[in-house]
């Protein structure tokens, strides 16, 4: 498999999960919000775009860390994303960290054209982009899937 479908099926796992945790949760909403910068990269990976490369790591790299942060809560290391994750939740985790890391792992192998200029702006762009999406899914509204 190609680097870019690599990268759009990483993508593409984690959203699923991220989904399944939604449908768990009772919280649709919130992680539609939430995994909308994902869409991205995984339209651009399936249609091998090598500026998918640069969308999708920053969102790859903010997943990993919103993941590692829930498995610190859930071995009692750190409390900094504290609350009940259900074994549904905690597999999807799994889910999400291993497509996060195999997504890491594919866009860094994957030599592109892209001038550094335009990736990291890209790359400044989607971490501003996941960044945002986080936090407006925590609005009231969207939090509590309430319109």
């Amino acid at each position: 498999m190609n680097a870019s479908k690599a990268i759009g099926y990483c993508a593409l796992a984690m959203l699923a999960a991220l989904y399944v945790v939604g449908a768990v949760s009772n919280g649709v909403v919130r992680h539609i919000v939430q995994t909308l910068p994902l869409w991205f990269p995984i339209l651009l990976g399936l249609r091998r775009r090598e500026i998918a490369k640069w969308a999708a790591l920053p969102c790859f790299v903010v997943w990993l860390a919103l993941m590692i942060f829930i498995w610190l809560f859930l071995l009692g290391v750190a409390h900094v994303i504290t609350g009940h994750f259900t074994t549904v939740e905690v597999a999807m985790t799994l889910v999400v960290g291993v497509a996060s890391v195999a997504g890491v792992v594919a866009g860094f192998r994957w030599r592109t054209s892209v001038s550094w200029g335009k990736g990291l702006l890209v790359v400044g762009v989607f971490t501003v982009l996941q960044l945002v999406a986080l936090r407006i899914s925590f609005l009231p509204a969207i939090a509590r899937d309430r319109f």
